[in-house]
């Protein structure tokens, strides 16, 4: 039932007491901004509230229940999948902005919790002036992307070839329901217990793991912890072929000694390699040197690099970067060594210049959230097997000769990264850049000094509605590899095909913990 006006007023009155004016934003402008992602709008909400608490946030679920207002929790923006962006006017978002503080470090029974607005960037910091680190710790955009928003969409990047996702590091929540209760997973759900471990009985923690807001609000965040790496090293390879690019990142990542990588295809790969002056040929042979396991390994391969010229320097259509870490240099040397033994027989060794410089900053500013000639960006992506990954190539490839002359006409280009999760699966992402005017979102994400040197557009409904119809076309190809998604919000369809009973039991949770259908409408496809 619609909220009528009077009603909604009494709502803004009993949240203004909670937690002030100053965090209930209602003017038209700030609901526009946080109800838009980078790539869609749906919703204007009736406010944005800002909790400072899990007390603030109980308080406000309880207030939305007994006027039956949608709750719609938002982390650090950083998505494209209609994750928080609200299914119904009569809705609430709740901003975690706020609540950005570390509550617990741990380092005797290893552990940290944290509040979900924290960024991954701040968490990062605040642990390695301890020595410490998550196991995963962290998506490229963690100077904006936060814990909590990565704990309920699943993330990928940075630990994700030796750790797993967001989720494979967390042991704990303490999660918000709609009407205000409070539920802790894990360890932390037992009597005089505490969030130490995630495992007692069936995995609670995981429920809520990728569960894209549906099931409740993540006000607290408990994660384990481990030393952080003392030693890293890099190295990059350039691929002729998708195929050898494919076949080498499989090969390595087997190995499971590759803490993350990442893959470039024709498009992003321009004018990223091949520029590398004379010092950086000279440090690229010195620690393939360095890392040989003996100093005749180490002329062998010197004088294979030499007996092929400068190729191993030059761009290839594809290239892919390894990272590894450990605790010595004997230790990191053994595991480059492994990587390079495994894909020297796929690819070619080139300057490591890329996996460097962002390992030296792993958290970049989220520019990319507009093409490098200013267009508009969005990417999708699918998981799935090794084994599946050149017909889905191959399929994806005959999907864009079937566009490209609309793709040419409506000002539309393709690009693709890729990366390879622990030993099993790997992340095949297309993107699409489209010439596009900005949207407020841009606006107030990205800095003016930024957007002034980039080109603007006029507005061009018919690129974007091409964008739209390929995005779709794709989600049928991935379903018909069997791929699977993270971050999938409202946007990915979770319910379609998924067996009968499992699809059963998800919408049975859903009505459990949330009869009235208000936490986050939409989401998951329910």
């Amino acid at each position: 039932m619609a909220v009528n006006e009077t009603e909604s007023h009494a709502v803004l009155e009993s949240l203004y007491s909670v937690i002030g004016h100053d965090y209930v934003l209602t003017n038209d402008a700030d609901r526009e901004f946080y109800a838009m992602d980078v790539y869609s709008f749906r919703e204007l909400p009736i406010a944005v509230v800002q909790p400072g608490s899990l007390e603030d946030v109980t308080e406000i679920a309880r207030i939305a229940a007994e006027a039956g207002i949608a709750l719609v929790p938002r982390g650090g923006g950083a998505s494209y999948t209609d994750a928080y962006l609200p299914d119904t006017a009569q809705s609430l978002m709740i901003d975690s902005s706020r609540m950005n503080r570390i509550l617990e470090i741990n380092d005797e029974d290893m552990y940290v919790t944290v509040e979900p607005g924290i960024t991954w960037a701040e968490l990062t910091k605040a642990l390695n002036a301890k020595g410490l680190r998550t196991p995963f710790w962290g998506p490229f955009s963690g100077l904006k992307a936060t814990v909590g928003g990565s704990m309920s969409q699943n993330a990928v990047s940075l630990g994700s070839g030796t750790f797993g996702i967001s989720a494979d590091s967390v042991l704990s929540f303490e999660v918000v329901l709609p009407g205000g209760q409070v539920i802790r997973t894990g360890s932390n759900a037992t009597e005089n217990g505490g969030p130490f471990f995630r495992w007692y009985g069936p995995d609670l923690t995981g429920l809520f793991t990728g569960d894209a807001g549906v099931l409740g609000f993540k006000a607290r965040i408990t994660m384990r912890l481990i030393k952080n790496p003392t030693h890293k090293m890099s190295c990059s390879y350039g691929f002729n072929t998708f195929e050898e690019m494919a076949a080498g990142a499989a090969a390595a990542a087997r190995e499971g000694v590759a803490s993350d990588n990442f893959g470039l295809d024709p498009k992003l790969q321009e004018g990223q390699l091949g520029s590398a002056d004379a010092a950086q040929k000279i440090e690229v042979a010195k620690s393939v040197y360095a890392t040989a396991r003996n100093p005749v390994d180490g002329l062998s391969k010197l004088v294979k690099m030499a007996i092929a010229g400068e190729s191993f320097l030059k761009a290839f259509p594809y290239s892919m970067h390894f990272n590894v870490e450990g605790y010595s240099r004997a230790e990191v040397a053994t595991k480059l060594n492994m990587v390079r033994k495994a894909v020297g027989r796929h690819g070619n060794e080139i300057a490591n210049t890329i996996p460097v410089v962002l390992m030296s900053n792993p958290f970049i500013p989220l520019y990319p959230i507009l093409g490098p000639r200013g267009q508009r960006w969005v990417p999708m992506h699918g998981i799935m097997p090794f084994s599946r990954l050149n017909d889905f190539h191959a399929r994806l490839n005959e999907l864009y000769e079937e566009y490209a002359e609309r793709m040419e006409r409506h000002k539309v280009e393709k690009a693709a990264m890729f990366t390879s999760i622990s030993t099993h699966g790997f992340l095949y992402e297309p993107v699409f850049y489209w010439e596009d005017d900005r949207t407020p979102y841009h606006k107030r994400y990205l800095p003016q000094e930024y957007l002034d040197v980039l080109p603007e557009y006029e507005a061009n409904p018919e690129g974007r509605a091409l964008v739209a119809e390929m995005k779709s076309r794709i989600y049928d190809i991935f379903n018909e590899f069997g791929a699977i998604h993270m971050q999938i919000g409202k946007a990915y369809p979770y319910m379609r095909g998924r067996e009968a009973n499992a699809a059963n039991l998800l919408k049975a949770i859903k009505q459990q913990l949330d009869p009235q259908g208000l936490m986050n409408p939409g989401g998951l496809g329910l």
